[in-house]
């Protein structure tokens, strides 16, 4: 995979390319509310402010859309309105955000204006990703920024079918930092390219282990995962979770890595209780030393000091998912060695996932990874080696410039 290249929308406002220009930008809006629909965490919101200001600075009228939850295609409901987002985006631009229903045929909007289109997923056709609704939405703008990473994974009408039609297209802000780190991270790697996967399952993380067989120095596997590895070397697990039928795969892919003088570190110790509760009592044990009542719930500290030592010399860090149930304090350290040996790290880290993402907040280190993917299926597929619709029609668009 090579860096990327790709046109952004400040190459556009280096060319003074957007005065009086109508520019469409499909940002990631999607918020929680509470039941009265208040905004109840307004990151993604915040974070579409810079494509949003800087297109407004450089002199476009501009319309912005997002989806919000799961609506039902041509049928509107109050509970899906983006009003809530209008609302918030006029107070952090300190101008008026107009909220349009029903934009598909046309839209007023002038220069220095913005306007939010209603939620996009209401419009028939959009998850299809019709040709006949992205062309309708295309024929809205001049230039169309992607700035929905998190949405990239998708071929819909917003993310997709409109970049074909549209005609200049462009990443915003948020999409070309995402794709500037995952390609440093993955295209062009400092070594050793070490990766961190963990979670309760192969099975959700197989195609991402085996992709990441190929490319990586080093594989930490973490959390059930790593149970099914422990087994596929001959360990007695006890009565941890684990996928007896994906033992096999587990021991390729230890092989596989082996063959290119990579590895992936087994632990040497762990933690273990017999049950799984917040209340259930911590015991560290050598792995050769799990009981058939135990239940593996984080690895030991000699395993946490050994894996931190590897992750102080890596050039290039890629973390998803803690390694341990980090939730419960008593099962929690491993994954806290971790974390705070990757954010004393001198090599490029990108973190990724929901629990990621929950692990870093709790030990207070976002200020101290290299970058923080917010992408969640997003990130997945891309650690997957899978081409993201999204950004293989702003690459496309692109290089036939």
């Amino acid at each position: 995979m090579a860096v990327l290249n790709f046109t952004r929308l400040q190459d556009l406002i280096d060319q003074d390319a957007l005065k009086g220009k109508r520019v469409f930008i499909r940002a990631d809006l999607n918020v929680p509310q509470d039941d009265a629909g208040n905004i109840t965490e307004d990151t993604r919101v915040r974070a579409s402010v810079p494509a949003i200001r800087a297109a407004l600075d450089a002199g476009a009228a501009v319309m912005v859309t997002s989806h919000l939850g799961r609506p039902t295609e041509g049928e509107f409901k109050p509970e899906d309105s983006l009003a809530p987002v209008a609302k918030r985006l006029s107070e952090l631009l300190g101008q008026p955000v107009e909220l349009k229903q029903n934009w598909v045929d046309g839209v007023d909007v002038a220069p220095g204006q913005v306007v939010l289109l209603e939620n996009c997923r209401v419009n028939k056709g959009e998850k299809k990703n019709s040709d006949e609704l992205a062309q309708k939405m295309a024929k809205l703008c001049d230039i169309y920024v992607n700035d929905a990473f998190g949405t990239a994974h998708r071929a819909e009408a917003t993310t997709h079918g409109i970049a074909k039609f549209a005609p200049v297209v462009a990443a915003g802000p948020l999409l070309a930092a995402e794709l500037d780190a995952l390609g440093k991270a993955l295209g062009a790697p400092q070594r050793p390219l070490l990766a961190i996967v963990a979670g309760s399952k192969v099975s959700s993380k197989l195609s991402i282990l085996q992709s990441l067989a190929d490319k990586v120095d080093n594989l930490i596997v973490g959390g059930g995962i790593a149970n099914t590895f422990m087994k596929a070397v001959g360990l007695n697990i006890g009565k941890s979770l684990v996928e007896l039928d994906l033992v096999g795969e587990a021991k390729t892919i230890i092989e596989k890595m082996a063959a290119r003088g990579a590895q992936v570190p087994i632990p040497v110790d762990v933690v273990c209780a017999k049950e799984f509760s917040p209340t259930a009592a911590a015991t560290i044990k050598d792995v050769k030393d799990v009981a058939d009542d135990d239940m593996i719930l984080d690895i030991g500290p000699k395993t946490a000091a050994q894996l931190a030592e590897q992750i102080g010399k890596a050039g290039t860090i890629v973390w998803n998912g803690p390694v341990g149930v980090f939730e419960f304090d008593q099962f929690a350290e491993g994954t806290k060695t971790l974390a705070a040996a990757i954010a004393s790290s001198k090599g490029f880290s990108i973190a990724g996932g929901g629990d990621t993402l929950a692990a870093i907040a709790k030990y207070n280190i976002a200020d101290q990874i290299g970058y923080i993917s917010t992408g969640g299926g997003a990130f997945l597929e891309f650690l997957e080696g899978k081409t993201l619709p999204a950004v293989e029609m702003l690459l496309q668009r692109s290089a036939a410039k």
